[in-house]
């Protein structure tokens, strides 16, 4: 941060930000030895479908003054198990120049405000099966693991 920014802050994301949500997403899939590579057409996309249409999930974004430096990604289901609205957390990332200064907890704080603010059922979220860091970190806010495990049915042409 330079000695002109302010405190980062957390707010709504905009489609003004879709640029550098797209840059944050790059680099997120970059670093992943998983299940997902980085395709900037793609991250945009899913992005906008979700700015363009709030009745599909929130976007929060952690910002300087002049940049964006994390983000989170809410989307709004229902579960039958719960008999109502649950969230689906995605995307959870600090830019690399901005971690270790508890940015990440303040802006995982933030989304389970917002759960509890609009009374959802539960957060679940999907981390690196690999990374411990990141599964620790979940586990030092509250999620647990659950006994499902995550299967999937990818559609090539779709």
């Amino acid at each position: 941060m330079s000695a002109t920014d302010t405190e980062p802050r957390i707010e709504p994301a905009t489609i003004e930000d879709l640029p550098q949500l797209v840059e944050l997403l790059v680099a997120l899939f970059s670093e992943e030895e998983g299940d997902f590579k980085p395709d900037r057409s793609k991250q945009e996309h899913g992005l906008r479908l979700i700015l363009e249409q709030p009745n599909r999930g929130r976007i929060f974004v952690l910002r300087t003054d002049h940049k964006v430096i994390g983000m989170v990604n809410l989307l709004f289901t229902i579960s039958t198990a719960e008999g109502g609205l649950v969230l689906i957390m995605e995307d959870l990332i600090i830019h690399p120049q901005h971690r270790n200064q508890g940015y990440g907890g303040r802006l995982l704080g933030r989304a389970i405000e917002f759960a509890k603010e609009k009374r959802f059922k539960r957060i679940t979220l999907l981390t690196d099966r690999i990374s411990a860091d990141s599964q620790s970190f979940f586990q030092q806010h509250g999620f647990q693991f659950s006994k499902m495990i995550p299967m999937r049915l990818v559609f090539k042409d779709a």
